[in-house]
């Protein structure tokens, strides 16, 4: 199933899609009941599929070959860093460029949407805490991701963390860990990978995650970039206002968002 969120008069809702269009599933995502036809996708003004979820929570360094390109160790176990919601936006809003970093870059994620209360859970029983999958774009100001001892403005600035167009629930995705994943910039294909690559797996980050903080129904998890990012070129080609983004991932759809000016 794919669930929405979508603008409506009385505020936001949220929707089923299937092959025929797009159908009225209530205010609770974690209680949908199908209701009347709204009609075509394309005539509905999409949100984050997820609103103000309690915790953002991003993985680093999750791929070999991208902490080889930003010259960074391997991890021997998960890098966490908190991310606010204030970051969280939708399919097409534009990401803004801030007046205080030149160095925008775009990561292409597989995001976690946690369905049910996990606190302590094993590895072997972490996919059943799952409500579903959706893309995101862990947009980064570098210099000042790299020129701070925390990554809170180069990671949580307002519009960095597109996710969308819509959740794939658990069900229809059997292994997270099959799904390719590609980031592409003006037509041109950045990153192209596959989440098999994950250094620690959807199952062993929710375990790992689990272990110290209890995760709450909304809660998402960006679970790490690809190789391809503009910081790991030998001559970074950073964003700029106008480009557009678009991360694809197989079985769930494609995300995209412009560039505009902050």
């Amino acid at each position: 199933m794919r669930t929405i969120a979508f603008r409506s008069a009385a505020g936001p809702r949220f929707g089923i899609v299937d092959e025929t269009g797009v159908f009225d599933a209530g205010t609770d995502l974690f209680r949908l009941s199908r209701g009347e036809s709204l009609g075509p996708i394309e005539g509905l003004e999409l949100l984050a599929p997820v609103d103000r979820p309690s915790k953002v929570i991003g993985v680093g360094r999750n791929y070999a070959e991208h902490a080889v390109e930003t010259g960074s160790p391997v991890p021997t176990q998960p890098q966490l860093f908190g991310m606010w919601a204030n970051a969280i936006v939708g399919p097409g809003v534009g990401v803004r460029y801030p007046s205080i970093t030149d160095q925008l870059d775009y990561e292409a994620e597989l995001v976690v949407v946690i369905g049910r209360r996990a606190q302590a859970v094993s590895e072997a029983r972490a996919l059943d805490y799952v409500f579903g999958y959706t893309c995101g774009n862990d947009i980064s100001a570098r210099d000042l991701q790299f020129g701070e001892t925390q990554w809170i403005r180069g990671k949580t600035l307002d519009t960095f963390a597109p996710i969308g167009p819509w959740i794939v629930t658990a069900d229809e995705i059997s292994d997270p860990q099959s799904l390719g994943i590609r980031c592409i910039v003006n037509g041109e294909t950045r990153q192209d990978d596959t989440t098999a690559n994950m250094i620690f797996s959807v199952a062993e980050l929710i375990a790992f995650v689990s272990a110290s903080i209890t995760l709450e129904p909304g809660d998402v998890i960006f679970t790490g970039t690809p190789s391809g990012v503009a910081f790991g070129m030998p001559e970074p080609r950073y964003l700029a206002v106008g480009d557009r983004m678009r991360v694809e991932i197989d079985g769930i759809g494609a995300l995209d968002n412009p560039v505009v000016a902050g």
